[in-house]
């Protein structure tokens, strides 16, 4: 690959142009990635279909290149990444210390984090992208994407045949989820459905249920996590409702606790709540924080692994950097930004953190411990910080960026943040209160940002290095996409929140809207609030560290035996056991759909172009319904009425259930048919 676009005398790469249009897809993708993280507790990596965008539209332009789609396709992917911070700052909504999200505090958080996340991940790129020898699927993924659609001497017309039809593909696949998900809205199909049962006496007598949740949002982001996660969280989920749920709702387990003085969930739940009320509440109290101590471990257990590479990462940062200072010149590819330079970059984010702590701080019970609190965050934020970097972007070159462990991270960053701050209220002697939890969650989302980032840079870094960008321009980008990211989040947010509202905060602007599941930031809140308050369930926290332990001894056994055909990723167990069952159940589906497709086109003469495609349908699938989604919180907000589009009762029962059923099974295969003809013809 030659270094110039013929004909012209420089690198096209880091452009006005470029950046300008990646700022716009980091809008979409943005709002799109807030939506479904707000309803299910997923994002999806946007790398591939800002590649795709980025081709077509830059097409039109004399002398794009690879580079310049590099460029689109960086700005984009972290500006969509930068909205998993939703899984930790509606925390402050649910907790009663914000009433809305205003502007420039939540833009601070994300941007300050932001951009240690860019910092942090640098020193890591030789080491966990260059030396690693970690698979990046989606970095890699996108790289093929690119070296196919971009102008180039090296392309060919078959190439743009596959460049047109994909941006076609992804086109497609959003206008059916879009318009599926309006018909679920008008009510004309069930958006979801759900049984529960109560269990024989010779069963235990407790309860249980399965859910079924028909959104092609969560199709395409089963179809991208693949098979082996998709069943791992399978095995999540038969851990929350086939054991954890029966038992802990079992007469004779209610019996037991209160024998030996040990709370029940179950015992407090009203008679007349039914199987289903009785199984949800006891899920949502008590098996969600089995699933966090899973997380924790899992999260714990990449850290271990991770200790020699991070010290291999700084070591050759620095040492890059005395090659340079002594006068040699790097490969352009091997030019990441000068150290000196992502230091100052660094202390300036982190004196920003402390004037944001501080003002946090004034006018609370913690201003006389203000200094203290400030120089605490700040060395929480760069010790902590730099650790979750280094797990997160080891996982996503390892799983990719969308089964990465961030939110492990953050159940681990909250539970530390907030036993720091008892310690720190302890030797200060002040009495805990909400702004004790707020300021543990603000710190909390500060990390969480440094996480994200970093989880997804790497990945847009491997992208890089296969198709020979410049590193210190990407990571310019980079920089630009966090800012473009963070301007959009605190709008989408303030929408959701007035349409749909969060558990614990103020109420949605109709009466009876359905309120944001947000199944993150409600767990992180409630371990803020259980750790400072003194009354954290640290006994199912400790069931889910021994489930975890168990897990990734299996895990071990399995690759190990198996030479890692068969794998078990701890993380994915976790999520399976604190996600919804609704939620879980559809994305196993679309695990197990996307493996399907992808082993019947498996022995075609078009096999990769059909796997592209196929990616590229699932992307389109997750922006077409997330899209739809932000626009109907708009017209529930400035219209009032929770069901704007209703064209139906809302009491349609079976007959929407089954038509949504059928329509969506129908809709599915059409979609994977009509995409591997598309990859026939290319």
């Amino acid at each position: 690959m030659t270094d110039t676009p013929a004909g012209t005398g420089k690198r096209i790469e880091l452009t006005i142009r470029a950046l300008i249009l990646g700022c716009l897809l980091a809008a979409v993708f943005t709002a799109a990635n807030t939506y479904l993280g707000l309803k299910v507790g997923l994002t999806f990596a946007s790398a591939i279909p800002a590649a795709v965008i980025s081709m077509a539209l830059l097409r039109a332009f004399r002398g794009s290149t690879i580079w310049e789609n590099m460029t689109v396709q960086t700005v984009a992917s972290v500006g969509g990444a930068m909205s998993s911070i939703i899984f930790v700052l509606p925390g402050l909504v649910m907790i009663g210390w914000w009433m809305d999200f205003p502007f420039w505090e939540s833009v601070m958080i994300c941007i300050l984090g932001g951009v240690l996340g860019v910092t942090f991940s640098i020193p890591l790129r030789r080491t966990l992208v260059v030396q690693g020898g970690l698979p990046y699927p989606e970095g890699v993924a996108a790289a093929e994407v690119l070296k196919v659609g971009s102008p180039g001497a090296e392309q060919t017309e078959e190439a743009v045949r596959e460049n047109r039809s994909g941006l076609f593909v992804v086109i497609g696949g959003a206008i059916a989820s879009a318009v599926f998900g309006f018909l679920a809205a008008a009510r004309v199909f069930a958006a979801e459905t759900a049984a529960f049962l109560r269990l024989p006496a010779a069963l235990g007598g407790g309860a249980t249920g399965v859910g079924f949740s028909m959104q092609f949002a969560l199709l395409g982001a089963g179809h991208l996590i693949g098979l082996a996660v998709g069943l791992t969280q399978l095995f999540g989920l038969v851990l929350a409702w086939l054991i954890f749920v029966p038992i802990l709702t079992s007469p004779e387990f209610a019996a037991w606790a209160a024998a030996h003085g040990l709370p029940s969930v179950a015992a407090s739940v009203p008679a007349d709540a039914g199987a289903e009320g009785l199984a949800m509440t006891v899920w949502a109290r008590e098996v969600r924080f089995i699933g966090a101590g899973v997380i924790g471990v899992a999260a714990l257990w990449t850290l271990a692994k991770l200790a020699k590479p991070l010290v291999a990462g700084l070591a050759s940062a620095v040492s890059a950097q005395s090659r340079r200072a002594h006068g040699e010149t790097l490969e352009l590819t091997e030019q990441d930004i000068p150290i000196k330079i992502v230091g100052l970059l660094s202390v300036a984010a982190l004196v920003g953190i402390a004037v944001l702590l501080a003002v946090v701080a004034q006018g609370t019970s913690l201003a006389g411990s203000a200094p203290l609190l400030v120089i605490g965050g700040l060395v929480y934020v760069v010790v902590i910080g730099f650790a979750v970097a280094a797990i997160c972007g080891y996982m996503a070159g390892l799983i990719g960026s969308s089964n990465s462990p961030v939110s492990g991270v953050g159940i681990l960053a909250i539970i530390i943040a907030s036993l720091l701050m008892l310690g720190v209220l302890a030797v200060a002697g002040v009495p805990a209160d909400p702004s004790v939890i707020a300021f543990a969650l603000i710190v909390t989302a500060i990390v969480f940002a440094v996480a994200v980032i970093a989880n997804d840079n790497l990945q847009d870094l491997k992208t890089g290095q296969l198709v020979e960008a410049t590193p210190w321009r990407q990571q310019t980008a980079l920089l630009v996409g966090v800012v473009a990211g963070a301007l959009v989040i605190p709008f989408v947010l303030d929408m959701m929140n007035q349409a749909f509202g969060f558990e614990g905060g103020p109420p949605a602007i109709v009466q009876g809207s359905q309120t944001l599941a947000a199944p993150q930031a409600t767990l992180i809140s409630a371990l803020a609030k259980g750790v400072i308050s003194g009354d954290l369930r640290w006994d199912l926290i400790g069931i889910g560290a021994v489930v975890g332990v168990l897990v990734i001894i299996l895990d071990v056994v399995l690759r190990r035996t198996t030479n890692d055909k068969i794998k078990l990723p701890p993380l994915a167990a976790g999520i399976g056991v604190y996600l919804p069952a609704a939620v879980t159940t559809m994305l196993v589906v679309g695990a197990v759909c996307g493996w399907l497709y992808d082993r019947a086109v498996k022995s075609t003469r078009y096999a990769d172009v059909a796997r592209r495609m196929g990616v590229l349908l699932a992307s389109g699938l997750i922006v077409g319904e997330s899209l739809f989604g932000v626009f109907t919180a708009a017209v529930i907000v400035s219209a009032k009425n929770e069901a704007p589009f209703a064209l139906l009762p809302a009491d349609s029962g079976w007959p929407a259930m089954w038509a949504g059923l059928i329509a969506f099974a129908g809709l599915t295969y059409a979609l994977y048919a009509w995409v591997r003809r598309r990859a026939a013809k290319v």
